[in-house]
């Protein structure tokens, strides 16, 4: 069951061939889609995709876009999360590659997050770039103060961060990186993360999986993620999509299997 766990399908790149390109996907066997909040003020044509039975979404605001939004509390989160269709809260977390909100922003934001995961008891999506000890701190900080679900997206971080994750409960998901020829130390992580814990995602319309390196990524081309993930860890195809489609139902709760 090819799933897509962290799509972007409100992105600008899909607005000449959107409605195409979602069926490309489920040409492609995919079966289930999250479109994933870039930020709350986005949030309704984020939402409006989830209108598919077979396409769900989440609530929240990319570090990126933490300026814009400095202020923003759980309870608005929570508010949104209401929506049956949402089935979890992010993208989140801290980017401090291109710091295009400043970081003290972004911490503040992304324990707004954590707080309206620990009350929904919906999965929080992390996006970390070049912040794992903060990272690490903050994650250690909230977990004390109550647990909560995390998900770690597109995980190219260090190994010490995934330990520190995967020892708080952390599922993580595995990305288009995985198949680039110099990525390397990501695949190493991902040999070491906890095997009922990985989940397969595209990022589309970014990080393209090779064959197709270099062009807008789409969901259909999830299989060759998987392909990887299932080379790295040693396992057959259907191994690999056996433990990520349970791994997606355990973490993603919210959403019936099919």
């Amino acid at each position: 069951m090819l799933i897509d766990s962290h799509v972007n399908l409100h992105a600008p790149q899909f607005d000449e061939d959107r409605a195409e390109v979602i069926e490309r996907a489920f040409a492609a066997g995919v079966r289930l889609m999250v479109n994933i909040s870039d930020k709350v003020s986005n949030w309704e044509n984020v939402r409006a995709l989830a209108d598919d039975p077979r396409i769900w979404a989440t609530v929240g605001t990319h570090p990126h876009e933490a300026k814009e939004d400095p202020d923003l509390s759980p309870e608005r989160l929570i508010a949104l999360a209401a929506d049956p269709r949402v089935v979890g809260i992010g993208e989140c977390g801290l980017d401090f590659h291109y710091d295009l909100s400043p970081r003290d922003i972004q911490a503040a934001v992304f324990r707004a997050h954590v707080a309206a995961a620990r009350e929904t008891g919906l999965p929080l999506v992390v996006h970390t770039r070049e912040a794992d000890a903060v990272m690490g701190q903050i994650l250690a900080e909230e977990h004390a103060r109550g647990p909560f679900r995390l998900l770690m997206h597109c995980y190219t971080s260090g190994a010490a961060l995934a330990r520190q994750a995967a020892e708080l409960g952390a599922w993580f998901s595995v990305s288009g990186i995985a198949t680039f020829k110099a990525a390397e130390d990501v695949r190493a992580v991902i040999a070491d993360m906890p095997a009922d814990r990985i989940i397969v995602e595209t990022d589309c319309p970014y990080l393209a999986p090779v064959p197709y390196r270099g062009r807008r990524n789409e969901p259909a081309y999830i299989g060759h993620v998987l392909a990887k993930l299932a080379e790295v860890r040693g396992w057959s195809l259907d191994e690999a999509d056996a433990r990520t489609t349970d791994a997606f139902f355990a973490l993603f709760d919210r959403i019936p299997r099919p």
